[in-house]
Formats: C-alpha cells, sequence, structure tokens
C-alpha cells in the first residue's frame, strides 16, 4: 500500500544547469534551543524538472518521491509564482 502523505516544500530554483534537475533552495525559520532566538536555516535540495519547465528565481513546490537518483529525492509539482 502506497505512503499518501508525503512531505511538501516550497522553494526557491537557484539553479537549472542540470538537464531535467532543478536545484531548490527552501529557508525556514528556526528557533535556537539555548539562545530562543530564530534563525534562518536555509538547506539545499535536488529535484526532478521532467518537462524542464522551472528556471531561475521561480518560486516553486516540490514534493517527496522515490529515489531517482543517487542525490534526488524530490519532484517538482508545479511553478506557484514565475522570475521577472
Amino acid at each position: 500500500m502506497a505512503r499518501e502523505n508525503k512531505r511538501e516544500l516550497i522553494g526557491k530554483v537557484v539553479s537549472d544547469r542540470m538537464s531535467k534537475t532543478i536545484v531548490v533552495e527552501i529557508v525556514q525559520r528556526r528557533m535556537h534551543p539555548i539562545y530562543h532566538k530564530y534563525l534562518k536555516v536555509s538547506r539545499r535540495v535536488k529535484a526532478h524538472d521532467g518537462k524542464e519547465e522551472a528556471k531561475v528565481g521561480d518560486k516553486v513546490r516540490i514534493i517527496e518521491a522515490r529515489p531517482i537518483s543517487k542525490e534526488k529525492r524530490w519532484m517538482l509539482i508545479g511553478i506557484l509564482e514565475k522570475s521577472k
């Protein structure tokens, strides 16, 4: 039986130079455990873009997927906002 509740993330495309792959940067706010100050924590993930429609600067939604390659574990769902 397939697992239905897959994680979704929203981020910004920082690279589209690979074929059918984009690099998405996700920025989240986390609280420091001791100082209780909010920090911006960013991470980059590689996502599969089969139609090669996302460009650098686009705001995109990605979903967790089965491993596609050594580092790709995410797939592009859609583009929320095009870059200018």
